[in-house]
């Protein structure tokens, strides 16, 4: 069956996430990211991350000559380690004097009528209260768990992080593409130690909306559609140890939120019986200099136990994955 055409699911566009955080950001100047921004010092968790991940992509000069002796770009690129996580991203309060001053901002705002969540919202979206959110703790939790302290490469990216935890009707997803530094300090966010992420990009957005925003085959009924993306979406989000730090993780993390003809094969697979057994990821034949994977995904007919198989390759090399092929039919390769 003819899959749909490979185009990347519209809500994760690179340039809209960022505009609507900036957006949502009462304080903001002029109603962008950007109006206010200006260099400011590192903190200390992200000059530790730095001076243990050498220079960051966006950071680095001039590439290495690749004939020269020392360290080449392919050694520089084998140290980084790069993280595409989905979770919920919480703001924690690292010492208690952040907690008081928090408190004191609070007081001085009109918050009548509003939740604890409202108003803490409101308070760190405020232009005057930008300092305060340089000295949150901004924690991306997996499934319940603490995975990673998330700290902006640029300190304009604070209306992200803001954005992430506005108060909402349905739970807010973000994926958080970046890399992955060292684990924090004892002293760094309350005692707890986790690795640290330096984020580039932040998209949050709720699952129903994700799902709105697929593209639906004509052929199939929209509460048909909308179930099985749900399920789809579902079991990669479950997996074990989806931490979005290894390749496998990465390249799967990417399909959810990228490539909306995984949905429309399970749908369409769901309604001639079948049921999805199985996600495997698995290095690619076509893995030479750059890291590929084989994402399948395997359905068995709920009646005969006959499986079919669909996969697609994701070159998970650099911090950005992309699509290598498109979905495609599978088969077992004999010995």
């Amino acid at each position: 069956m003819d899959q749909p055409e490979a185009k990347e699911i519209a809500l994760a566009e690179p340039g809209e996430p960022r505009a609507a955080a900036a957006a949502s950001t009462p304080g903001s100047a002029g109603g962008g990211a950007m109006g206010f921004a200006r260099p400011r010092e590192a903190s200390p968790a992200i000059a530790l991350a730095r001076a243990a991940l050498g220079a960051l992509p966006a950071q680095a000069g001039p590439a290495p000559c690749p004939t020269c002796g020392g360290v080449g770009m392919e050694g520089a690129m084998a140290t980084a380690s790069y993280v595409y996580a989905l979770g919920q991203i919480e703001a924690r309060f690292p010492r208690p004097s952040v907690e008081k001053e928090m408190a004191q901002a609070t007081g001085r705002a009109d918050t009548a009528g509003q939740t604890d969540q409202q108003a803490f919202y409101q308070v760190l979206s405020q232009r005057e209260n930008r300092y305060l959110a340089r000295q949150i703790c901004w924690v991306l939790t997996i499934q319940g768990l603490e995975t990673y302290i998330v700290q902006p490469r640029d300190p304009a990216d604070l209306d992200l992080l803001i954005g992430a935890i506005e108060p909402r009707e349905s739970p807010w997803i973000s994926t958080v593409i970046g890399v992955r530094g060292p684990i924090a300090p004892p002293d760094y966010c309350n005692g707890l130690m986790v690795p640290i992420a330096i984020f580039d990009q932040i998209y949050t957005f709720s699952r129903d909306a994700l799902i709105e925003a697929i593209p639906r085959p004509e052929q199939i009924a929209a509460e048909a559609f909308g179930a099985a993306s749900r399920e789809l979406f579902d079991r990669i989000m479950l997996m074990t140890d989806n931490a979005g730090a290894t390749d496998e993780h990465r390249a799967l993390n990417y399909l959810a939120v990228r490539y909306p003809a995984i949905y429309a094969r399970a749908a369409q697979s769901f309604a001639q019986d079948f049921s999805l057994s199985a996600v495997d990821v698995r290095p690619s034949p076509l893995s030479g200099t750059r890291r590929i994977v084989d994402v399948i995904f395997s359905y068995a007919n709920r009646n005969t136990d006959f499986t079919e198989k669909y996969f697609v390759r994701v070159d998970v090399t650099d911090e950005f994955p992309y699509l290598v092929t498109k979905l495609s039919p599978y088969y077992d390769r004999g010995l």
